[in-house]
């Protein structure tokens, strides 16, 4: 927004909230900012954006990074999305499919996987992931957790069923919990693959999906046209361009894991 011109208190102004991974307080907290009355709400993950969207039908709701704004019923087209919202979306299932080939072609010998699924999330993309496992030889567990007290019993679960490596579905609750998630598969020497690169720096393992920072910096033009004065309606649904494999060798290390140097090539990001 600083590159576009707008100044933190002269030319605009924030309320930030956050439900700090705890699903059952979106309700509370969007009622709350829709009756502050902002010109443009921006949000991110199913959830959140079809809590926001259920309160309000008039106040422009861009959404920064969504899986499938169409198969959640978001927006009926992303060439005309119509109604209050608008945003940048993403196929989740392409993504997932492309983890999991990255963790076949990162361990070699790979047969079970355990994937990490927010229970309270639409489960559509379980399927064609599963799908997409089968074509790669892969046994794959779905694991579904409804809050961080579950996380040690789903590591619990995943190491009784002999999983060589779990992955994470997108989700809001993994990302704001990302600290223990990544404690957990440090602790159970488990290789794990996440949504995106700050799960990585922050010591995760490996990483590969949109660049968030760069889904933000794109949600502000959204926020620019509109204010401007742009329905949100008439703006087309973007989709990522740019998509980051980031690996943490530190981390391999701690696992006591040898990553081929063909899959290290691929990387765009190699921590130290």
């Amino acid at each position: 927004m600083r590159e576009l011109g707008y100044v933190e208190g002269q030319s605009v102004s924030y309320i930030v909230l956050s439900a700090e991974g705890r699903a059952d307080r979106l309700p509370q907290l969007a009622s709350e900012l829709v009756a502050r009355n902002p010109d443009v709400i921006v949000t991110a993950g199913p959830r959140p954006v079809r809590t926001v969207k259920e309160k309000t039908a008039t106040i422009p709701i861009v959404f920064a990074a969504l899986g499938d704004a169409v198969g959640t019923g978001v927006v009926s087209s992303l060439a005309h999305p119509g109604g209050n919202l608008t945003g940048l979306s993403f196929l989740n299932a392409d993504i997932n499919e492309k983890r999991l080939e990255l963790l076949r072609d990162m361990l070699p010998g790979l047969q079970r996987i355990a994937v990490l699924v927010d229970a309270a999330d639409p489960n559509r993309i379980i399927e064609p992931t599963e799908a997409a496992a089968h074509r790669l030889g892969l046994a794959v567990n779905f694991i579904r957790v409804k809050g961080p007290d579950e996380f040690e019993t789903a590591f619990n679960s995943a190491s009784e069923k002999q999983a060589q490596a779990i992955d994470f579905f997108a989700a809001p609750l993994f990302y704001s919990n990302r600290a223990r998630l990544i404690d957990l598969a440090l602790r159970y020497k488990l290789p794990a693959i996440y949504e995106t690169g700050e799960y990585v720096r922050d010591g995760g393992l490996v990483a590969y999906g949109p660049s968030y920072a760069d889904l933000f910096r794109r949600a502000a033009s959204f926020v620019d046209r509109i204010l401007r004065g742009t329905k949100p309606g008439d703006l087309p649904v973007e989709q990522p361009t740019k998509f980051e494999l980031t690996i943490n060798l530190k981390t391999a290390r701690a696992i006591g894991l040898n990553i081929p140097e063909s899959f290290l090539s691929r990387a765009d990001v190699v921590i130290e």
